[in-house]
């Protein structure tokens, strides 16, 4: 059930290619397991399936869910910022584990996985876009490829760090939050600006979907999916580029 060391040292293009498949749906060539037109994304069929209750209308079930969207948009970049804040852009972007200490301020305080649950939230509203199978095979195959990582993570730092890691894990939840903090604080400063660099892509289509979704256009939502993943890569490579030697 773990992630193996190739499947961590290669993450991000792994993650890029589930997406990637969410998005273009290669299935429906061969087993059309979507609608077509303009509005077969999942926003599309959400919306159909709120106004089909006669509660609203449809204009009003689209404004629903876009605002749904936003929510899990912001919602997932802000614990992505967050936590990135206490852990830093340099250890996050890492190939490598890191095994120096546990990281007990800030949203570790809370949850001890706040990277992949954000991004799994963040993921909730990328997944409105895709036609319905592709929004499907995405979210439930990023959750089980998260938690392979999650569960090689925890295995390598019990191993690094032993009691004192096994005592952390004993108080903090590892994926649901506790609305109070399980531990002290541990005094760390936090690098905002750092992290919010770090996590633009997440920010940008939070802005995309807040300022631009109104026209209800997903089409012109997925361009900008693909605008903000150039501009996130940029910045991880300055950021690579600018940290310090091993």
């Amino acid at each position: 059930m773990k992630a193996s060391t190739f499947e961590f040292r290669h993450r991000f293009w792994i993650l890029m290619a589930i997406y990637t498949l969410g998005f273009v749906a290669p299935w429906n060539a061969a087993l059309p397991l979507d609608g077509t037109g303009a509005n077969a994304h999942l926003w599309g069929v959400l919306a159909a399936l709120l106004a089909k209750t006669g509660m609203m209308s449809i204009g009003s079930a689209f404004h629903v869910v876009l605002c749904a969207g936003i929510l899990c948009a912001g919602t997932g970049a802000w614990m992505r910022t967050w936590g990135s804040a206490y852990l830093g852009a340099d250890v996050k972007s890492d190939t490598r584990m890191h095994g120096e200490g546990v990281v007990a301020d800030g949203p570790y305080r809370h949850l001890r996985n706040p990277l992949y649950m954000g991004a799994w939230i963040h993921t909730l509203a990328l997944a409105l876009l895709m036609p319905v199978s592709g929004a499907i095979f995405t979210v439930v195959l990023l959750m089980l490829f998260l938690m392979r990582l999650i569960l090689s993570e925890e295995s390598f730092l019990a191993r690094k760090q032993g009691e004192s890691y096994k005592a952390y894990c004993a108080l903090v939840p590892r994926l649901l939050p506790s609305l109070r903090p399980r531990i002290a604080a541990s005094g760390a400063k936090p690098r905002w600006t750092q992290a919010a660099l770090g996590e633009i892509f997440m920010w940008g289509m939070t802005a995309s979907f807040a300022v631009l979704g109104w026209q209800y256009n997903a089409f012109l939502l997925t361009k900008c999916v693909l605008i903000w993943l150039g501009v996130s890569l940029i910045v991880r490579a300055l950021q690579m580029q600018n940290r310090p030697a091993a």
